[in-house]
C-alpha cells in the first residue's frame, strides 16, 4: 500500500503539505481533488519519485511498477502504432534482452531470453496497441501513420496509449480527458474500470471520476482528507462535514463570549478574580474550531441580449467541409463532411451536438460561427444575430505578448467597426471593472496572456465572449481547461442565458445540466438524437466494439461499405425502445410508491393540523407541531423527487 504519515511537501517557499497522512490500498480507484495551486501534480511528483519529502514518511512498494503520461510533445518519426508499443517497458526490455543474447551467442541466454518475450505477449502486441489506438479515436488508417504526422492534441493521445500499454501497478493519470471526445472518453472509462491495479487520476470532469474512482482524496488546507466513495459522495460528505463544523463553531463561539463576557465583568474583583483567571486558562485550553469561510466562488452571467431573432439561422441543403489547401492542384475538390443538411436554429434552443470523432461536429460549429463558407446551400441568419464563438483553438489564438485589458481594448475597436456595439461599457476603467468580474483584478489586467494558465485564459476568452452580449452561443469544448468551480459557474450561467446555445463537449454534467435536446453527427449527415446521453454512451461503446473486432478480424484495413442507413437505423430504434422501457420501469415503480407515500403524509398533515385546532396540553401541542413540521418537510422533499422523476418520465 501507498503510506504517507506527517509528510511535509514544498514548492519554493510554498508549503504545500504540512504534517499530512493518508494511506492508499492496493487496487483502490482514487481521485485526487482540490483547488487550483493547492498540490495535486506536486504530489504526483512525489509518488512518482521526482520529489522527495520535506518532511515525515513516504513510502511505495519498490516492487510496483509505475505507467503515467508523458508530459512532453512526442517529436519521431515512428509510427503510431509503433510508438505505443514500445509503451509496454516489459516487452521493450524483452527485446533488448533477445538482442543481447543473440550478439553473446549464449544459447542457454537466447532460450531464456525467448521464453520473457513470450511471456511478455510480443505475440500479440501489436493488436494491443492497435486497440488502445482505435480506442482513443484514431482511424484505423492512421496506425501506421507517423507521430509526427498528428497534431498536438494527437499526439498527447498516443502518450496516454503508450501509458496505458505499459504493464503497471500504479497508474498515475493528470488530466487525461483534457484531449479527448466523448466517443474517446466513454471508452476510456470503460478501460480504466477493469484496470486492475491502483489507480490516482486529477480530474475537473465530474462524472468521469463518478464512473471510475471509489475513493476521493481532497488537499485542503496542506492536508490530505480520505473520503469513501466518487467525487459526488465526496461532495456529499464534505458538505455535511462542513455543516457539522459550522455548527461546532458557532456553539464555541457563544461559549467564547460567555466565557469573555464573565471576565471582563469580574476580572477586577477580587472577590472573583479567581473564578475569572480560571475562565481565561480554559479560554486559552479551548481547541481553537477554524471557522469555516465561504471560498470566494467564481461565478458570472450571460447579458440579456439586446435582441432575439427567430429563427435564428436557417440551413438548407448545406453541404459542409474544407476548401482545398491554397498549394492544391486547380480543380482539386473541396473536402466534404457533413452534406443535405436541412435545419432550423431557434430562439431559446439549447442544443447538445453529438458525434464520434471526425464525423463533423467541429466543421458544423465553425460554419454556423462564419468561420467556413457551406460548400453547397444556404445558411440564412436572422436579422441581429450576434454570435458568440468559443472554438477549441481559441486559447491559442489568443496574443500571447498582450495583456487583458489589451485585449478587451482590441476587441471594443473590432466591435465598433462592425457596427456590434449594442450598449457595453467602453471606457478603460469600465473594462477593467468588468474583467474584474472575471478574477482579473491588480496586477492580473496587465500580465502577459503567454504567462498565463491553461484556466485563465479560457476565462478570459469567456470574458470577452460575455461582454459582446451575443443571443447565439457557439461553445465547442469549453471546458478544456475550466476546473470545477468554474466548470459550474459556465453551467449556471448557461442555464439563465436567454439566448440560444449550440455545445459540443465530452463533459456529460455540462451536456447534461444545459441541452434540451440532441443533434446527432454522423454518417456524414445530421439529424435529432431521441436519446440521452446513457443511449449516446452505449451506442459509443458499441461502435468501439466493432472497431476492435473489424481490426481482429482485418489487420489491414480494407474500405468496408457501410451499413445500409435505414436498416442500422431500425435497428438502433428498436433497440432503444427496448432500452428506454428497461431504464423507465424502475423509476415507474418509484413514482408508485411516492403516490402512496405522499397520500399518507397528507392524510396525517390533515390530522395532525385538526388536532392542533383542539385545546390541548402544552406539551401536546410542541410534539403535534414538531411532527407537522416533519411531515411537511417530507411531502415537500417527496413531491419535488416525484416532479422529477415524472419529468424523467415525459422526457425519455
Amino acid at each position: 500500500m501507498i503510506t504517507l504519515k506527517n509528510v511535509v511537501l514544498r514548492r519554493s517557499a510554498k508549503v504545500l503539505l504540512d504534517s499530512a497522512s493518508v494511506t492508499i490500498n492496493p487496487g483502490e480507484k482514487v481521485g485526487l481533488v482540490g483547488r487550483n495551486g493547492a498540490g495535486k501534480s506536486t504530489l504526483f511528483a512525489l509518488l512518482n519519485g521526482t520529489l522527495h519529502e520535506d518532511g515525515g514518511d513516504f513510502y511505495v512498494p519498490p516492487q510496483w511498477r509505475l505507467a503515467q503520461v508523458a508530459q512532453d510533445m512526442p517529436e519521431t518519426e515512428q509510427s503510431a502504432t509503433d510508438f505505443v508499443i514500445e509503451g509496454d517497458t516489459t516487452l521493450l526490455a524483452a527485446q533488448q534482452e533477445v538482442a543481447a543474447a543473440e550478439a553473446s551467442d549464449d544459447g542457454e541466454r537466447m532460450a531464456n531470453a525467448y521464453m520473457a518475450l513470450y511471456d511478455a505477449g510480443s505475440g500479440d502486441a501489436q493488436a494491443r496497441a492497435q486497440a488502445l489506438i482505435l480506442g482513443l479515436g484514431f482511424k484505423t488508417t492512421e496506425l501506421d501513420n507517423p507521430v509526427n504526422s498528428f497534431s498536438g492534441g494527437w499526439r498527447m493521445r498516443l502518450q496516454l496509449a503508450r501509458a496505458l500499454m505499459c504493464p503497471s501497478d500504479l497508474m498515475l493519470l493528470d488530466e487525461p480527458t483534457n484531449h479527448l471526445d466523448l466517443d474517446a472518453l466513454v471508452w476510456l472509462e470503460a478501460w480504466l474500470k477493469r484496470y486492475m491495479g491502483t489507480l490516482l487520476v486529477i480530474s475537473h470532469d465530474r462524472e468521469f471520476l463518478d464512473a471510475i474512482t471509489d475513493v476521493t482524496v481532497h488537499i485542503e488546507a496542506a492536508k490530505l482528507n480520505r473520503y469513501g466513495g466518487n467525487y459526488t459522495k465526496f461532495e456529499d460528505m464534505r458538505a455535511e462535514k462542513m455543516e457539522l463544523q459550522q455548527a461546532s463553531f458557532a456553539k464555541q463561539q457563544d461559549k467564547i463570549a460567555h466565557l469573555q463576557k464573565f471576565i471582563n465583568r469580574f476580572k477586577a474583583q477580587a472577590s472573583k478574580a479567581k473564578q475569572a483567571q480560571s475562565r481565561v486558562k480554559a479560554l486559552d485550553r479551548m481547541e481553537k474550531i477554524a471557522p469555516l469561510l465561504a471560498e470566494a466562488e467564481f461565478s458570472f452571467e450571460f447579458k440579456e441580449p439586446a435582441n432575439l431573432p427567430n429563427p435564428m439561422l436557417s440551413m438548407a441543403d448545406c453541404t459542409f467541409g474544407y476548401p482545398p489547401p491554397g498549394d492544391a492542384p486547380a480543380g482539386t475538390p473541396p473536402t466534404v463532411i457533413v452534406q443535405k443538411v436541412n435545419k432550423s436554429v431557434l430562439a431559446g434552443q439549447r442544443i447538445g451536438i453529438l458525434g464520434a470523432n471526425g464525423q463533423g461536429k467541429s466543421t458544423l460549429v465553425k460554419t454556423v460561427a462564419r468561420a467556413l463558407q457551406p460548400i453547397e446551400g444556404q445558411i440564412t441568419e436572422g436579422k441581429g444575430l450576434n454570435i458568440g464563438y468559443f472554438a477549441q483553438q481559441e486559447l491559442d489564438v489568443l496574443r500571447p505578448a498582450d495583456n487583458p485589458l489589451e485585449h478587451m481594448i482590441q476587441l471594443v475597436k473590432e466591435t465598433t467597426a462592425a457596427g456590434r456595439l449594442a450598449g457595453q461599457a467602453t471606457r478603460e476603467q469600465d473594462l477593467r471593472s468588468f474583467l474584474g468580474t472575471f478574477n482579473f483584478s491588480g496586477d492580473m489586467v496587465k500580465q502577459a496572456v503567454g504567462s498565463m494558465s491553461g484556466g485563465e485564459k479560457a476565462r478570459l476568452v469567456l470574458c470577452m465572449i460575455v461582454w459582446q452580449r451575443p443571443n447565439l452561443l457557439l461553445l465547442d469544448e469549453p471546458t478544456n481547461h475550466l476546473d470545477l468551480a468554474t466548470r459550474e459557474a459556465l453551467a449556471m450561467a448557461l442555464n439563465e442565458f436567454e439566448g440560444t446555445v449550440m455545445l459540443v463537449s465530452h463533459d456529460r454534467a455540462l451536456l447534461r445540466s444545459v441541452c434540451d435536446e440532441f443533434w446527432m453527427v454522423s454518417r456524414g449527415g445530421v439529424e435529432p438524437f431521441d436519446g440521452d446521453l446513457d443511449d449516446y454512451q452505449r451506442y459509443l461503446l458499441e461502435e468501439s466494439k466493432r472497431l476492435r473486432e473489424e481490426l481482429k478480424a482485418a489487420p489491414a484495413p480494407k474500405a468496408a461499405a457501410a451499413p445500409a442507413p435505414a436498416a442500422v437505423q431500425r435497428k438502433q430504434d428498436a433497440q432503444s425502445r427496448q432500452e428506454q422501457n428497461e431504464r423507465l420501469r424502475p423509476i415507474k415503480k418509484q413514482i408508485e410508491k411516492l403516490d402512496r407515500s405522499m397520500a399518507a403524509l397528507t392524510e396525517e398533515k390533515a390530522a395532525l393540523e385538526q388536532r392542533l385546532t383542539q385545546p390541548l396540553p402544552p406539551a401536546e401541542i410542541a410534539e403535534a407541531g414538531r411532527r407537522l413540521k416533519q411531515v411537511d418537510a417530507q411531502l415537500s422533499a417527496q413531491e419535488e423527487e416525484w416532479l422529477g422523476l415524472s419529468e424523467q418520465l415525459e422526457t425519455s
